[in-house]
């Protein structure tokens, strides 16, 4: 019988050891992402998340729900992950689950963002995974998790569809 572990319980040299996965040493984004510079406005709506942010965040902890209401969401929607054709799913309709071997891992992803764009040259096709934490929680913690998910969709080969 199987042994189920839940993703959030993971380590990283858990999750080395059990997808077998391996850290590379590879460049920046920037080698993949083409950035416009930011205008005006976009630059006060994230002087405003920012503000809204630390805010509270001086107040004491801050948590999960709160920390995608007050950053998440309003950075997604100013970087367009609200348009077409790009589809958004949350927590409750996304679970992880991998088998491997004797061994199942079971779990949940925030937020899971699938853009599948056709274009007449090329067929583009990514994926974006957001995991957040309260504001105690150190920002590697998620990190297991993450890595969990990447697994099952590079074993998925495209079989996730927006």
């Amino acid at each position: 019988m199987p042994i189920t572990l839940a993703a959030s319980t993971l380590s990283l040299d858990d999750v080395h050891r059990l997808l077998k996965l391996q850290k590379e040493a590879t460049g920046s984004f920037t080698d993949y992402l083409t950035l416009e510079p930011l205008r005006e406005l976009e630059q006060q709506d994230l002087s405003r998340i920012k503000n809204d942010f630390r805010r509270y965040f001086a107040a004491g902890k801050v948590s999960e729900g709160l920390i995608k209401f007050l950053a998440i969401a309003p950075l997604m929607r100013l970087s367009g992950f609200y348009d077409v054709p790009i589809r958004l799913t949350m927590e409750d309709a996304f679970a992880i689950s991998i088998e491997d071997e004797d061994t199942k891992i079971t779990g949940r992803m925030d937020i899971l963002a699938v853009s599948n764009t056709q274009a007449k040259t090329a067929n583009t096709f990514w994926i974006l995974v957001l995991e957040t934490k309260n504001s105690s929680v150190d920002v590697f913690e998620g990190l297991p998790q993450l890595l969990t998910v990447r697994s099952l969709i590079l074993r998925s080969e495209g079989e996730l569809k927006p």
